[in-house]
């Protein structure tokens, strides 16, 4: 994600240099955050139309138009700009940050809490498949619209998409620094260009204005029964990319994002749809693509040029977004350590995840060869994104009531409308689960099973652990009863339980039969806010003259760089030199067993995962020379 990390201190700024900043912070989240909402005139306003009876007709027009402006107004505007953007953890938001200041606030660790950001970030992997697919797919399916030359275009649609995706995929090891700056005025000129096409039809047809009558609306809800709710689950499209202004808080602030959406995206995404609605008053034919129907021949090829930058911008923020809730995930114990790799030395959020990468791509052309048009894919878009929705109120009314103190009767007040809506919104998603609503449920039930699997597997192997070591202090006081050979230099145990003797420690002493001089038992502990300050990063506890304990804590939207941290350990008294310092670390083979815990199937998941983690010593960026590890067999 092309990022920009907000600064502490700005008020302290020059106020001229403050407001460049800000300004520059707002451009930026223009080209990040409203991405994935900006592509939606696209394909909402078609989708909603044909599901309307009468779609060309003039009660559905209006009704249509007005839905899509309550929606824009209710979930984005009051919700998500005026609400959810409160509950930042210092700064960052999301599902998974939102999670862990709910665990916060409560002071211990709640199952549910945990099991509802799980089901909200794995949701979102099913969003990230289809985001792409639909965005570029749309926009390549203007090729068949084009002006006398159309037809000839028509065989090359799908092709066309997989080759932009293809591409866009496989660049994502470069980075995104280099074309990042760009994302911002590409997408203020894509906003820009949806409201002159929306007004060029508006002065056409004025009459659209009466559409922000919210009578409209319930009318054709009224007069359309059951199928009602097949039209909210396509008028829903229209809001999908709102979750992006909260996950990307932390990368422009909340003030930026919110100027972005009510000054930019706001104003020109509903003139462009009150333009669509304008065009098939006057012409219902155009109700087939009212989008690509609106745009003047004479300016059709540069837009259409547009229209695809757009919708890869679109598409490079949710791949990118992907990779910061995968890195979030390993980092609070959901998934097991992943290969995740810096592309920016200067610009935080600049990440690629290899195998995320790969799960996506393959999965975005899988989409693209079953579903073949935008209109199959929009059947299959919406349930992950109203179902990470009415997550994030759950976990937002546990925020409410124990980080903000409200009353609970004010917090009801709140939630209750917000839940609401967000229901109403489920349901009419829910019935789409056969026309292909089923694949993003099915991937997000996936990396639920992986995670809580992971979890489990990861909680079995520490109580095993815990019953089989010997705790520390009894290992030092028997050291000091019986001495065992020194070796020069410094020796550090990488451990999970600091309190107990590391496997790594006893394999040393039972084979080598040595000790070092001085013996550093290091855990790595995550917190559950987004960064730790550097005078916070490291504790240091003596524990004799030959033994220290250290914890190293990190946020969870931090990278682990283990010999930074022990550098920063020597305020506390820590002595090493890292050129006579070996770094220990237990490598555990795990296989199956008969003891109770888990199904066979998902002890083989588990050894699975743990067999394909990331090496450790280049996820805590240890110099590889300096590493020893020794092996252990354990059974789950």
């Amino acid at each position: 994600m092309a990022a920009v990390q907000v600064e502490d201190g700005s008020a302290q700024d020059d106020p001229k240099v403050a407001r460049r900043r800000f300004w520059a912070l707002t451009l930026g989240s223009i080209g990040v955050v409203f991405g994935d909402i900006g592509t939606s005139p696209l394909y909402a306003m078609k989708e909603a139309l044909a599901h309307a009876k009468g779609g060309s007709g003039d009660l559905a027009v209006f009704g249509v138009v007005s839905l899509v402006f309550w929606a824009l107004l209710l979930i984005v505007t009051v919700k998500y700009t005026l609400v959810v953007m409160r509950a930042d953890n210092r700064g960052e938001g999301g599902t998974l940050a939102l999670m862990a200041l709910a665990q916060h606030a409560l002071g211990r660790r709640s199952r549910l809490v945990l099991i509802l950001g799980i089901c909200g970030a794995a949701l979102f992997y099913g969003d990230g498949l289809i985001t792409p697919a639909i965005s570029v797919l749309s926009a390549t399916e203007g090729l068949a619209l084009a002006p006398g030359i159309g037809k000839l275009f028509e065989p090359y649609v799908l092709p066309a998409a997989a080759a932009i995706l293809a591409g866009l995929f496989l660049v994502q090891s470069r980075g995104t620094a280099a074309v990042g700056r760009f994302f911002g005025p590409i997408t203020l000129v894509w906003f820009l260009v949806l409201a002159w096409l929306g007004l060029i039809h508006i002065v056409q047809e004025p009459a659209i204005l009466a559409a922000f009558n919210p009578v409209y609306a319930v009318k054709l809800l009224v007069s359309n029964g059951l199928l009602g709710l097949a039209i909210l689950g396509s008028v829903f499209l229209v809001v999908t990319g709102a979750e992006a202004l909260y996950a990307d808080m932390g990368h422009f602030g909340r003030a930026p994002i919110r100027a972005g959406w009510l000054m930019v995206a706001f104003p020109c995404l509903m003139l462009n749809y009150l333009g669509q609605g304008a065009l098939v008053l006057a012409d219902p034919q155009a109700a087939a693509n009212p989008f690509f129907l609106m745009i003047p021949q004479a300016a059709y090829w540069p837009v259409m040029l547009l229209t695809t930058a757009a919708t890869v911008i679109a598409s490079q923020a949710v791949i990118t977004g992907a990779f910061s809730v995968t890195q979030q995930a390993v980092q609070l114990g959901l998934l097991p350590r992943i290969d995740i790799k810096r592309t920016s030395e200067t610009i935080a959020g600049q990440i690629y995840v290899p195998a995320v990468n790969a799960f996506l791509l393959v999965g975005v052309l899988w989409l693209l060869v079953m579903f073949r048009s935008s209109s199959n894919l929009a059947t299959a878009y919406g349930i992950a994104v109203t179902a990470t929705m009415v997550v994030t109120v759950l976990l937002l009314f546990v925020v409410a009531r124990r980080q903000w103190k409200w009353p609970l009767a004010a917090v009801l007040a709140l939630v209750i409308p917000l839940l609401a809506i967000d229901l109403v919104f489920l349901g009419s998603n829910v019935m789409r689960i056969a026309q292909g609503g089923w694949f993003p449920i099915a991937i997000g039930g996936l990396i639920v099973l992986v995670m809580l699997t992971w979890m489990k597997g990861v909680a079995i192997l520490g109580d095993k652990t815990q019953r089989d070591s010997l705790p520390l202090a009894d290992l030092i006081e028997s050291l000091r009863a019986r001495p065992p050979h020194r070796a020069p230099g410094t020796a550090i145990f990488l451990t999970s339980q600091g309190d107990l003797a590391p496997v790594a420690l006893m394999h040393n002493l039972k084979h080598n039969k040595v000790l070092h001089e001085k013996n550093v038992i290091l855990t790595v502990a995550t917190s559950d806010r987004p960064r730790v300050a550097e005078d916070a990063r490291a504790a240091v506890e003596s524990l004799g003259p030959d033994f220290s304990r250290v914890t190293v804590t990190y946020g969870f939207m931090e990278q682990p760089n283990v010999p930074a941290a022990l550098a920063a350990g020597r305020r506390q008294g820590l002595r090493f030199d890292i050129m006579a310092t070996s770094f220990f670390l237990g490598r555990r083979s795990v296989l199956p067993g008969r003891e109770p815990g888990m199904a066979l199937w998902r002890d083989r998941l588990f050894i699975y995962l743990l067999r394909n983690a990331a090496n450790p010593t280049d996820f805590y960026q240890i110099p590889p020379g300096r590493v020893v590890e020794m092996g252990a067999q354990v059974t789950v």
